[in-house]
C-alpha cells in the first residue's frame, strides 16, 4: 500500500509536469504572450481546482476502492453513467499515455538525432515510421513495469521524480543566472515531413525590452506541423490544458492507497499547488528572458539556455516516460474495474481476471497497451494533445456534475468529509468544463458528448442490476416529492378530471386480459393493481409481501402496463380491499 506522497503528490506531479513543462512551454509563451499565457494557466487550474474540490467530496463519501475516478462516480451516479464515463476516462489515459510517449520520441531525436543538440547519432534514423518504432519500443518498456506492478512503479516514480525536480531547478537558475547569448544552429525536426532550417535565437537574460515584445499574444503557424495556417488561443489552450489533466493521477492508484480518503484530497490540491506555482514562474522568467524567436522556433528552448544541458534532457525523458507509466497503468485499472462489475456483460470478462498476490490486472495492461500502440500511428504531439484535453474535460465536466447533483437531490447517503465545497462549486466547475470543450472544439465536443450517451443506454440495457444505487431515483423523488407537496385536493375541478382505477387482482398471470383492457381505458389516469396478501402481519409475511411486490413490478415491466402496483397484508380480504381503498 502506498502513502499520500507516493501514491498521490508524486504522480499528480509528474502527470503535469510532463510534455509541455519541457517541450511546450516555449510554444505556449511564443505563441500567447506573457500575459495571455499565465491567463490561460489561471483559467486552466481554475478548471481542475474546481474539479478537485468535487473529486474530493466524492472521494471522502465512503470507502474508495480500485478503480479510481471510475469507483467514485459509478457508486455515486449509479451504473449506467459512471460506466460510460469510466470508458471514457478509460481512453483519456489511452490517449494521454500516447501523447507522453510521442513527448519521448521527440525529446530522443532532438538530443540524439542526426542533428542532436547533446550527440550525433546517425543510426538515430528520423521519418514517420522510425518514430512509430521508436515510440513502440518505449511503450514496450512501458509495458514491462506495468506487468511488474504497482510497487514497481511506485519505486519507478519515486526516482523519476527527483530527476525531475532537479532538472526543473536547473532551468530556473538558468533563466536567472545566464548571460545573454545569441548562436546560429542547425535545427533539424521531422514528424511527417523532413525540415531543416537554419535558426538565431537570442537569449537576452532579465530585460524589460524582452518583456515588452513578448507581453502580448502573436500567432504564427506551428513549425512541427505541415500547416501554413496561425495558431489561435483556443489551440494554444487546448495543447497548455494537457499540462493540467494529471489530477486524477492519485485517484487512479486508489486501490493501492493506505488511506484513499485522505491522501487523494489533500495529495491532489498539494500538487496541485505547488505546480501552479512553478508554471506561473517559468512563464514569467520566460517571458522576461527569452525572445520571441527562440520560443516560437524552438520550443525544446529549456535545454538550449541550460548551462548543463543533460539535466534538462533527463528531465525529459523521465517525465515523459513516468506520466506514460501513470497513464497506462492508469487505464489499466479502470478497465479492470469496468469488467469487475460486468457492465458491458461478457465482453470485457476476461480483462476482470487479477494474476499474482496483488491481483494484477495483467489482462487489461495488454489491452491498453494495444490501444496505445494504435494511438501512436497519428505520430504528432500537437494533434493528439487536443484529442486528450478534450477526453479529459469531459471525465472532469461529469464528475463536477456529478458532485451538483448529489448536492442539490440533497441525498442522505450523500455526507463527504471534505466540506470545502458546494452545488455553486460544483455547478460552476461543470458549466466550465462544457463550455472549454466547445470553445476549443464543438465537433469533438459534440461527438464525445454523443459517445458517451451512447455507452450510457448500451450499458443500461446490458448491465445486470446493482446495489449501488441510481443518482437518477434520487432526482425523481426529488422532484415528485415536491411536485406532489404542491397539489392540493380541495382546488379538484370537474374539467380536469381523471380516471383513478383500482383493480384487485389475485393472479396477475391469469387475469393478464382483464389487466391490459383496464389499461387501454384509463385514458392517462391513475392505474393501481392491489392485492391483499392474507395472513398475520409478522416478520415472514412482511418478507413474502416484499418478494411478491418485486414480482408483480417485474409483470408490469414485462407486460408494458403503466400502472402501480399495491400489496397489503390482512386477515381477510375485505379488510385488505378496504386498506387498499384508503391508501
Amino acid at each position: 500500500k502506498l502513502s499520500m506522497f507516493f501514491g498521490v503528490i508524486v504522480p499528480v506531479t509528474l502527470s503535469m509536469f510532463s510534455v509541455i513543462l519541457f517541450l511546450r512551454l516555449g510554444f505556449v509563451v511564443g505563441q500567447a504572450g506573457l500575459l495571455l499565457g499565465v491567463g490561460l494557466f489561471i483559467v486552466a487550474y481554475l478548471a481542475v481546482s474546481i474539479t478537485v474540490l468535487s473529486i474530493s467530496a466524492i472521494a471522502t463519501n465512503g470507502v474508495v476502492k480500485g478503480g479510481g475516478a471510475y469507483y467514485m462516480i459509478s457508486r455515486t451516479l449509479g451504473p449506467e453513467f459512471g460506466g460510460a464515463i469510466g470508458i471514457i476516462f478509460f481512453f483519456a489515459n489511452v490517449f494521454a499515455s500516447a501523447l507522453y510517449v510521442l513527448g519521448f520520441v521527440e525529446a530522443l531525436l532532438n538530443n540524439f538525432g542526426p542533428r542532436g543538440s547533446l550527440a550525433h547519432i546517425e543510426s538515430f534514423h528520423q521519418g514517420y515510421w522510425y518514430q512509430f518504432l521508436y515510440g513502440s519500443a518505449i511503450l514496450m518498456l512501458c509495458l514491462a513495469v506495468c506487468m511488474i506492478g504497482a510497487g514497481m512503479f511506485a519505486k519507478t516514480s519515486f526516482v523519476i521524480f527527483l530527476a525531475v525536480m532537479v532538472s526543473v531547478s536547473a532551468a530556473l537558475v538558468s533563466l536567472f543566472v545566464d548571460c545573454p547569448s545569441t548562436h546560429l544552429i542547425k535545427y533539424n525536426y521531422t514528424l511527417l515531413y523532413l525540415l531543416q532550417k537554419s535558426i538565431r535565437f537570442s537569449y537576452t537574460s532579465w530585460s524589460f525590452k524582452t518583456a515588452k515584445s513578448n507581453l502580448w499574444p502573436k500567432f504564427t503557424k506551428d513549425y512541427t506541423k505541415d500547416e501554413h495556417s496561425e495558431q489561435t488561443w483556443l489551440q494554444v489552450f487546448a495543447i497548455l490544458f494537457n499540462g493540467v489533466t494529471g489530477i486524477m493521477a492519485g485517484a487512479n492508484m486508489s486501490g493501492d492507497l493506505k488511506s484513499p480518503g485522505k491522501a487523494i484530497p489533500y495529495g491532489t490540491l498539494t500538487a496541485c499547488l505547488g505546480t501552479f506555482v512553478v508554471y506561473v514562474i517559468l512563464v514569467i522568467c520566460t517571458g522576461f528572458t527569452c525572445s520571441r524567436e527562440l520560443l516560437v522556433e524552438n520550443y525544446n528552448y529549456l535545454q538550449v539556455i541550460d548551462n548543463v544541458r543533460v539535466l534538462i534532457t533527463i528531465g525529459v525523458f523521465a517525465s515523459t516516460l513516468s506520466a506514460a507509466l501513470s497513464c497506462l497503468i492508469g487505464a489499466s485499472r479502470i478497465l479492470h474495474a469496468i469488467a469487475k462489475d460486468q457492465l458491458l456483460g461478457v465482453i470485457l470478462k476476461p480483462f476482470a481476471a487479477g494474476f499474482g498476490r496483488n491481483n494484477e490486472p495483467l489482462n487489461a495492461v495488454l489491452l491498453s497497451w494495444f490501444f496505445v500502440e494504435i494511438i501512436l500511428f497519428i505520430g504528432n504531439l500537437n494533434t493528439v494533445a487536443p484529442l486528450v484535453s478534450m477526453f479529459f474535460l469531459l471525465c472532469y465536466g461529469v464528475t463536477n456534475m456529478a458532485c451538483f447533483v448529489l448536492k442539490v437531490a440533497s441525498a442522505p447517503n450523500f455526507r463527504p468529509t471534505f466540506k470545502y465545497f458546494s452545488w455553486q462549486t460544483a455547478f460552476l466547475g461543470t458549466v466550465f468544463c462544457f463550455v472549454i470543450m466547445f470553445a476549443i472544439n464543438p465537433l469533438y465536443a459534440t461527438i464525445s458528448i454523443a459517445v458517451m450517451f451512447i455507452l450510457f443506454i448500451i450499458i443500461s440495457l446490458r448491465a445486470p442490476p446493482t446495489p449501488w444505487g441510481d443518482v437518477s431515483q434520487a432526482l425523481i423523488y426529488h422532484q415528485v416529492r415536491k411536485y406532489l407537496l404542491r397539489l392540493d385536493v380541495r382546488k379538484e375541478h370537474v374539467k380536469f378530471w381523471r380516471p383513478q382505477v383500482l383493480l384487485l387482482v389475485s393472479n396477475p398471470r391469469s387475469s393478464y386480459n382483464l389487466i391490459d383492457f383496464v389499461n387501454d381505458i384509463k385514458k392517462s389516469g391513475l392505474y393501481i393493481l392491489g392485492h391483499v396478501q392474507v395472513g398475520e402481519f409478522n416478520s415472514d409475511s412482511i418478507c413474502q409481501q416484499k418478494n411478491d411486490t418485486g414480482t408483480w413490478l417485474n409483470f408490469v415491466d414485462c407486460a408494458e402496463i403503466k400502472s402501480f402496483v399495491e400489496l397489503t397484508i390482512a386477515s381477510s380480504i375485505r379488510q385488505g380491499v378496504q386498506h387498499l381503498l384508503l391508501v
